[in-house]
This record gives C-alpha cells, sequence and structure tokens, in this order.
C-alpha cells in the first residue's frame, strides 16, 4: 500500500517565500483517482468517527472512484457545508485519518499510510466550486415562521446559518468586523487559505436566503435585547480573539505584537499585498516568534513572506518551552516553516523584554529549560534553570501563546454564565446558554479549538433549534 500513498504537489520553498500564493496545490484528477482506489471500503468504517459534523466518508471516496464527483459533492454537503475550507485546513490527522484503517491504533496521529481524505474533499469541492454545483440546491422545506440571529461569523455560525436555511428558516448574521469568516479570515493566511475559496463558500449560504451584517458589535452598535425581541432564537459564535500575555517586563514596548493583531493586519488590512496597500504594519529584520501552535506557525511564515516582500534580509526564529515533539502545531506546518527557513530555539523560557532608548524593543532575556513531569495537558513541563539567563537580540516580537474569549458580548449581557476563563456555559447536549432559546459554540465555548469542531458545535446547536421549533424529531 505504501509504495502507491500520492503526495500532493507543493510550490518550492523558494518560490513560495516570496509570495502569499497558495503552497499545497491539491490533487489532478488522475492523482484523485489514485488515491480514491486506495480506499478499501471498510465495512464499519471508523473514518467517519474521526469527523465531527459525521461526514459519509466511505460513500464519498466511493463516488470519487466511479468518477461521480457530484454525487459525492451532494454527499459531502449533507453533513458539511464548507468542503473546500475544510480540506485545506482541517487537522485531519488526528481526526478522520488517524481513525482510518491504515493507522496503528496506538499511534497519536495519522500513519503516512492513511488515505489522505482531506485532499480527496478538497477536490470535490473545488470541482463544485468551478462548475457551480451549489446553485442547484434547493431548501429542504420552507418555514418562514422562524427567524435566527448569529452573532459572528465565524466557522460555527456558519455552520448553523447553514443548517438552519435548509429548512427555510431566515437566518441573520451579524459580524463586528468588516469581512466575513471570523477567523478563516483574520487568522489563516492565503497561502493556506486562498480568500476566493473562503468568500466563495460563504457566499452561497446567501442561496438559503442567510443575510449577512458586516461592521455590527452585538452588545455596542446593537444591543443584545433589540435581538432578542426581533428573532426567536440566538446562536452566539463570537470566539475567542482576545490576546493572552506573557506577563512579563516591559511587554508593552513598541514592535511587541499579538499574533491576532499581527495576522489581522496582514490578512484583512492587505498588509501582504505591499507595495499595492501601504498597511502600518513594522516588518523586522531580526524577528522572533513566541509559541509552538498553529498560529505561531502562521506568524512565522508570515512575517517571512513580509520580510521577502519589502526586501528585507533577514531571519525569523520560533521559541519555544518545551520541545519539537512536544509542539501542538500540525506537523505540516511545522515542516512547511522549516523548508522555508524559519528557525527554531528550543527549551527557552522569555522573562523580560529589553527596550531602546525610543522604546522600542531590542532584545528578549530568557531562561535555559529542561523538561519535567507531565502536567495537566499530558506534555512534559518546561522548568526554568536558574541562573541561565541569556539574551537574544530582536527588532521585532509576534506573542503567540493563546487566546481566550472575545468578552464584549458577555460583558454586556450578565444573564448570561460564563466559567473562569470568560466562556460561555452551555448545556453540552444541546449548547443552550443560561438564556433559553440563546445557544453558543466554537471557541467562545471551548477556547481554542479547530475549525472543524467549532463547526461540530454549531451543527449540535442548529438540530437543537431545529428540534425546538419542529422542524426535525
Amino acid at each position: 500500500m505504501k509504495r502507491d500513498i500520492i503526495k500532493p504537489k507543493e510550490l518550492p520553498p523558494e518560490e513560495r517565500i516570496k509570495n502569499f500564493d497558495e503552497v499545497v496545490l491539491g490533487y489532478t484528477e488522475e492523482e484523485v483517482l489514485r488515491e480514491a482506489s486506495r480506499c478499501i471500503q471498510c465495512k464499519n468504517p471508523t473514518c467517519s468517527l474521526g469527523c465531527p459534523v459525521g461526514i459519509d466518508i466511505k460513500k464519498f471516496i466511493s463516488q470519487i472512484k466511479q468518477k461521480d464527483y457530484e454525487g459525492a459533492f451532494k454527499t459531502i454537503y449533507e453533513k458539511n457545508r464548507f468542503p473546500s475550507i475544510c480540506g485545506r485546513v482541517c487537522p485531519a490527522e488526528y481526526q478522520c485519518r488517524k481513525k482510518c484503517v491504515f493507522t496503528p491504533k496506538n499511534l497519536p496521529f495519522a500513519s503516512e499510510n492513511a488515505i489522505n481524505i482531506p485532499l480527496l474533499e478538497r477536490f470535490v469541492g473545488d470541482f463544485a466550486r468551478r462548475h457551480n454545483l451549489t446553485f442547484n440546491f434547493k431548501p429542504l422545506t420552507k418555514n418562514n415562521k422562524y427567524k435566527v440571529a448569529c452573532i459572528g461569523s465565524g466557522p460555527a455560525s456558519l455552520t448553523v446559518a447553514g443548517e438552519l436555511s435548509r429548512y427555510g428558516i431566515k437566518v441573520d448574521v451579524f459580524e463586528a468586523l468588516h469581512s466575513l469568516g471570523g477567523v478563516l479570515s483574520y487568522g489563516i493566511p492565503t497561502f493556506r487559505l486562498p480568500r476566493d475559496v473562503l468568500y466563495y463558500e460563504i457566499n452561497l449560504l446567501k442561496n438559503y436566503g442567510v443575510e449577512f451584517y458586516t461592521g455590527v458589535i452585538v452588545g455596542r452598535s446593537i444591543k443584545f435585547e433589540e435581538l432578542q425581541k426581533n428573532y426567536d432564537a440566538i446562536f452566539i459564535g463570537t470566539g475567542a480573539g482576545t490576546p493572552v500575555w506573557l506577563n512579563i517586563p516591559n511587554e508593552s514596548l513598541a514592535n511587541i505584537y499579538s499574533a491576532n493583531e499581527y495576522l489581522t493586519r496582514v490578512n484583512l488590512m492587505y498588509a501582504y499585498k505591499f507595495p499595492e496597500y501601504h498597511t502600518p504594519i513594522n516588518v523586522g529584520k531580526n524577528i522572533l516568534v513566541i509559541g509552538g501552535g498553529n498560529t505561531a506557525m502562521d506568524s512565522a511564515r508570515v512575517a517571512l513572506r513580509m520580510q521577502k516582500i519589502n526586501n528585507i534580509d533577514g531571519k525569523v526564529t520560533v521559541i519555544y518551552r518545551r520541545t519539537e515533539q512536544e509542539m501542538p502545531a500540525r506537523r505540516t506546518e511545522i515542516e512547511h516553516a522549516k523548508e522555508e527557513g524559519v528557525e527554531f530555539k528550543f527549551l527557552i523560557q522569555p522573562i523580560e523584554f529589553i527596550g531602546d532608548e525610543s522604546g522600542k524593543v531590542k532584545a528578549l532575556k530568557c531562561l535555559q529549560c529542561e523538561l519535567g513531569e507531565p502536567d495537566e495537558t499530558g506534555r512534559r513541563k518546561p522548568i526554568p534553570i536558574k541562573g541561565s539567563d541569556f539574551i537574544i537580540e530582536t527588532d521585532l516580537v509576534i506573542s503567540a501563546i493563546g487566546l481566550k474569549a472575545n468578552q464584549t458580548l458577555t460583558d454586556a449581557v450578565k444573564e448570561l454564565k460564563t466559567n473562569k476563563l470568560g466562556d460561555i456555559e452551555v448545556n453540552p447536549e444541546t449548547m443552550e446558554t443560561s438564556i433559553p432559546n440563546v445557544y453558543a459554540g466554537g471557541d467562545i465555548v471551548g477556547g481554542e479549538g479547530t475549525i472543524i469542531e467549532a463547526m461540530g458545535m454549531g451543527k449540535k446547536a442548529a438540530f437543537s433549534i431545529l428540534k425546538k421549533f419542529g422542524c426535525i424529531s
């Protein structure tokens, strides 16, 4: 089996670091048929059990084998409105691919031999986009009696809108920013998720009557109580957009960005299109990215490209408290960063920023670490070594150590019950909050998670709303 694995083509590192073009090129039709042929169509397929939205993976792969791409698209679309998006950004190696029969049960993530399910899904989604297949879909029922408001336009809210609109329910989506997509739009670089793909699949929801309103901050520009008066149910999907800081001395020095701000400036304010757009963002020569997750990898790879397109001969270094083995980032993203020239320094604990006379960061004081016993995450805890302090010179820092709940809405709506982290508490079976007919999902409920996990929560909330409205039993 292993000799038949079809690896996707990628832009060469020396070419891709000069632009923001998509890196992974996906399968050709010949390649998708060869990869699909590796699936042995298990009698009891476990791959679907690993999919948070429950796609019938066995069925759509069988349809690919028969070159029935429209049928495969319909199969996927029954469960997932965003196949081209998920086919690009879903961490399948921890989900459906990990459950593939070709992955040994003792592995923490998918083996190389597992069927490349997301690239098959991506091919089908892209085929549908090229042929406008979704325009043939009609709502299952007409149900103009009910109206639902979705706050936020990230993957959880988009999933709710997609599910409810299939039943003819009127859905209005309110987004605080000027662009739709939430973290899909402001957080993920175009070289991983091209914007034409993103906005195409979002805009398809308009075919079901979903309406989008941008630049609306619920809790400020419009009161939550006003939505309660005008809608039969509300879904809150405001995400986790508040940066977590290191809380070390001099963290307020200039040229220290949160990853959230940095990526938003590049992705939504078109800094990556310099010199066409002159977005206010600093481009350092000696950049440090602090963190080991996917956001850190995105930040490092974006920073490297920003240097190249601004003709700056510099370097980008990721520093992390543990070793590479403990990094939560996807292996693919780590390897791509390495290929592109990002440097890595491990077992380093930042303890103080050092500024110059003009108030800009010029160095980071650190301690060397060693690994101790596993902590609550199951990873070995980093222990700073006393007296091991040293200095790393830098002129720009991107802090990517995590995000916590957006609290603009929860602060304005005191009846919403939240936990100590600021996340909204819900009934895990229905996703209903402490306020009747108000539901929540995505990162505002579970903290930072994957896009497909947010979609899974959105689907659960949508089904609860449909049941309450009597649309399904």
